[in-house]
């Protein structure tokens, strides 16, 4: 039997899913009916000009679609397609601007690595209060800040008032952002040498930024409730470290959230061992956690982060620190030192916004936006979203076999999507892999893009490695 198979030209794209996609539209026009023999491998390579091995390949993939069967002996027949079974294995395709793939020089097209606040036309309050701010304060804009006005204050204890808990305006300190807030408590608590804490998977850039300034990174492990007192306490025990970072309201990347009680467990843990704790609260923005943080539960020993760039804009870069009592001035010396001065207009901005109540009000319609992106992966990948992880600006999903992290995080990118692997949260090495990766559902301009995309990673997933080709 002769067949003309219609092969795509796409230079992006190899040639044996190429003819894979060609073997699948033969049998869905017609051209190949159930019980067709395909050509034989050799017969093939030849009228196409390829090598045996590349229709090996695509043969191969025909089979894992569900489209053909193999005989040893005999060959390879089209099966019969119940229509269900095609709907349920057919791989969706990539949109052209989608299939486009990266350089170092190009500028990425999907970014599902990120977790900044989704756009919702917030642009259009923040516009107008920087108008605002720039019409009032026109001297002020323009020269370095010269002190820290009270409202400033008043902004970061309203938005860091979570669970029962509000802090002092007089124990809160404006910052750049979370991860300078977090930086400066990590250069006014510690020394070079002194050893950090975190639970395995966590925002690793606190342990990457630390060991520039001489720090050492630990990680201790964690359950489906977070990270484990029991193995706290022994590294505590043997390292003797001096600081704990945690995120009790959402982990990042897991997105998993400490119970009551394992906030409790923990801070008798810190006690216990002398622990200064770092509580980065940025995702509590978004989840309205009601348990008491752990600033509350340990208030002399815990710094609270947050910042408005998960629940209203990234860019506006600002974001507070609650200190123990008394530790406000060192607090504020340190990120001055460390992160330089801060800008009046992002920083009056910000304090415009949460007091004037601006930013409770685009928060609002970020959480709806995030709960509905939630709705579309929810539908593609078949799982079931509540309460805070149904508001969470990410996913995060466990690989089934074959596939490891960074086989799949490549595969997405050889498809124009940037996911986040495992590796991106570990700050030590270690034997205990999950296997995960971290998709962001925020950065997407639209729910039809993110669908479109999350197809695509739904259909690597189910197909297995047999999807990923690490040749260049």
């Amino acid at each position: 039997m002769t067949i003309a198979f219609q092969v795509e030209e796409d230079g992006d794209t190899p040639f044996y899913l190429r003819l894979a996609a060609a073997i699948e539209r033969a049998i869905l026009d017609g051209a190949l009916a159930p019980g067709d023999k395909l050509p034989p491998q050799r017969d093939i390579a030849f009228d196409l000009g390829v090598t045996v091995g590349t229709i090996g390949r695509a043969y191969q993939v025909a089979r894992e679609r569900g489209l053909t069967t193999g005989e040893v002996g005999r060959g390879t027949y089209v099966r019969d397609p119940k229509a269900s079974f095609l709907e349920r294995h057919e791989r969706p395709r990539a949109p052209e601007s989608l299939r486009t793939r990266h350089t170092l020089d190009s500028t990425p097209l999907l970014r599902l690595d990120s977790t900044s606040a989704p756009d919702i036309g917030q642009a259009a309050e923040i516009g107008q209060t920087i108008a605002d701010v720039v019409h009032d304060e026109p001297h002020r804009i323009i020269d370095y800040v010269r002190g820290v006005p009270h409202a400033w204050r008043e902004a970061g204890a309203e938005w860091l008032s979570c669970g029962g808990y509000r802090p002092s305006p007089d124990d809160v300190v404006p910052t750049v952002g979370a991860d300078a807030a977090i930086q400066a408590i990590i250069g006014m608590t510690t020394h070079p040498g002194d050893r950090i804490v975190l639970e395995d998977l966590s925002y690793s850039a606190v342990a990457r930024a630390s060991t520039m300034i001489g720090r050492l990174p630990l990680t201790v492990g964690m359950d489906e409730e977070g990270m484990l007192p029991d193995e706290l306490d022994r590294c505590a025990a043997r390292q003797h470290p001096k600081l704990l970072f945690l995120m009790p309201a959402a982990n990042n990347p897991t997105g998993r959230r400490l119970s009551p009680e394992r906030r409790e467990a923990i801070v008798a843990v810190a006690r216990r061992h002398n622990l200064t704790i770092v509580e980065d609260h940025v995702y509590g923005a978004l989840t309205g956690d009601e348990a008491a943080p752990i600033a509350a539960l340990a208030p002399e020993r815990t710094f609270m982060v947050g910042g408005l760039s998960k629940a209203v804009a990234a860019g506006v870069r600002a974001g507070w620190i609650a200190t123990p009592r008394g530790q406000a001035v060192r607090a504020n010396v340190a990120h001055s030192m460390l992160s330089g001065s801060r800008s009046f207009l992002n920083m009056e901005t910000a304090a415009r916004l949460v007091l004037s109540g601006d930013a409770d009000a685009i928060r609002v319609r970020i959480i709806a936006e995030l709960k509905a992106r939630g709705a579309v992966f929810d539908q593609v990948f078949g799982t079931t979203s509540e309460g805070p992880a149904a508001v969470m600006p990410f996913r995060w999903i466990e690989l089934p076999q074959p596939w490891t992290s960074p086989a799949f995080q490549i595969a997405a990118r050889n498809n124009g999507i940037l996911i986040d692997g495992e590796d991106e949260y570990r700050s030590v090495r270690t034997d205990r892999m999950t296997h995960g990766v971290r998709i962001g559902l925020s950065s997407v301009p639209g729910r039809d893009e993110l669908g479109s995309a999350l197809q695509i990673l739904k259909g690597l997933y189910d197909s297995g490695s047999v999807s990923f080709d690490s040749v260049a």
